[in-house]
């Protein structure tokens, strides 16, 4: 059995795990001693059909990671998002809110970037990263907290010692539920489904979202008149909706896109899991901090999640660079409730209002719908307000970290 000291255990080397590692590693340089420990070999990247919406601030954070440029030929600038609601039979889908999606400054607002291509590019940031130690194929079989430092023995039986652990193991975390942090939340009775088509007519970057009664159905557009199409259903009907032959998968998604986009052809494997809301009560313990998924998992209906993450990056990227400069010990307290107060709000707002939006579509009655009807309508009439949705969406208002505002740490 071998043993071996960081300064920082980063579990999880997805998007949240990955970033921190490079962010650390480029503030802090090649004295840090970092281990990343991931269940799967992130060279080895699996099949992904998912994209993700990049706001204004998190595509500040990947600026200033590095790594846009590595993904910035794969995104798709949107120019405008259409919000409906209707049934799914209607012969009419009205847009009732049609946004423009540009900040201020006239840029685009999002680009629509695919999840396969986000993670290859934050994977060969810190690949050959001499401050980076790699621990992957590998699980955590156990793990030992102490008040000076955190022991991590893998199923090889190495032992990782570090100063702080960093948890980035998505919602289900089993980390978090080791370091005894109590997570509230509950199940949705829909499952998420994701495909990748291409479309006959050009999509125009316009990102749609048809908030349908069984759950909000998505067209977020890809390059080369491709798109992601995410909705959430039913269990029921998800389930009869993905035993369907390709063929007849398709004609499933033509009812709900409405021909809009003429033909349409899968461009990869379908993919479905099931939904639920997860929120942990603390953000950090002793040594320890959540990040990503683990630290909110919320509904994909506003697709934030990705987002949610890169701010969790960027603060505690910013809060460990700055005590790391000074000789600070990495898992102080003062600087992990510092963590905690910054992103905690953040969290909980976003799962409450993705929730709620996620609930209010959900309901299927005539009153309830005549009555979003009117408020979208009134909505779209307040260019004002529609320029705050936008603000607010693109994660560029607020107290924000250096990286997201395009400040290097």
């Amino acid at each position: 059995m071998s043993e071996q000291n960081f300064d920082i255990a980063i579990v999880g080397g997805s998007f949240a795990g990955l970033a921190v590692a490079r962010g650390l590693s480029q503030a802090l340089g090649p004295g840090l001693r970092l281990a990343v420990i991931d269940r799967a070999d992130p060279a080895q990247s699996a099949s992904d059909s998912r994209a993700f919406a990049i706001w204004a601030g998190a595509k500040q954070v990947l600026e200033g990671l590095g790594v846009w440029d590595a993904i910035g030929s794969d995104a798709e600038a949107v120019t405008s998002i259409e919000i409906s609601d209707s049934k799914l039979n209607d012969a009419f889908r009205p847009a009732l809110v049609t946004y423009d999606a540009r900040t201020d400054d006239g840029l685009p607002a999002a680009y629509i970037v695919p999840a396969a291509t986000l993670a290859a590019a934050l994977y060969r940031s810190v690949a050959d990263d001499p401050a980076v130690t790699w621990f992957a194929p590998a699980e955590i079989a156990h793990a030992q907290w102490s008040e000076s430092a955190n022991e991590l023995t893998l199923d090889d039986g190495t032992v990782i010692r570090a100063a702080l652990t960093i948890a980035a193991d998505g919602r289900q975390s089993k980390l978090r539920d080791a370091a005894g942090i109590k997570t509230i939340g509950w199940r949705y009775p829909q499952t998420g489904i994701v495909a990748r088509v291409k479309f006959e007519e050009p999509h125009g970057g316009v990102a749609v979202q048809h908030f349908l009664p069984g759950g909000p159905f998505a067209i977020l557009p890809l390059k080369d008149n491709r798109a992601c199409i995410t909705w959430s259903s039913d269990q029921a009907e998800a389930e009869r909706i993905i035993a369907l032959d390709d063929d007849r998968f398709l004609d499933e998604l033509d009812r709900r896109i409405g021909g809009r986009f003429g033909r349409i052809t899968l461009d990869g494997p379908r993919q479905s899991w099931p939904l639920d809301l997860r929120l942990p009560r603390r953000l950090i313990a002793p040594r320890f901090a959540l990040v990503g998924d683990a630290a909110h998992g919320v509904h994909p209906v506003a697709g934030q999640g990705v987002n949610l993450a890169l701010r969790d990056a960027a603060a505690i990227i910013e809060i460990l660079a700055d005590a790391g400069r000074i000789g600070l010990d990495f898992g102080n307290g003062t600087h992990l409730e510092r963590y905690q107060r910054w992103r905690r709000f953040d969290s909980i707002m976003s799962a409450a209002l993705y929730d709620g939006l996620n609930r209010t579509f959900a309901v299927d009655s005539m009153v309830l719908r005549a009555g979003r009807s009117v408020a979208l309508g009134v909505l779209d009439r307040l260019p004002s307000c529609k320029e705050v949705i936008i603000a607010e969406a693109a994660g560029v208002t607020g107290d924000l970290p250096k990286l997201a505002r395009g400040i290097a740490v």
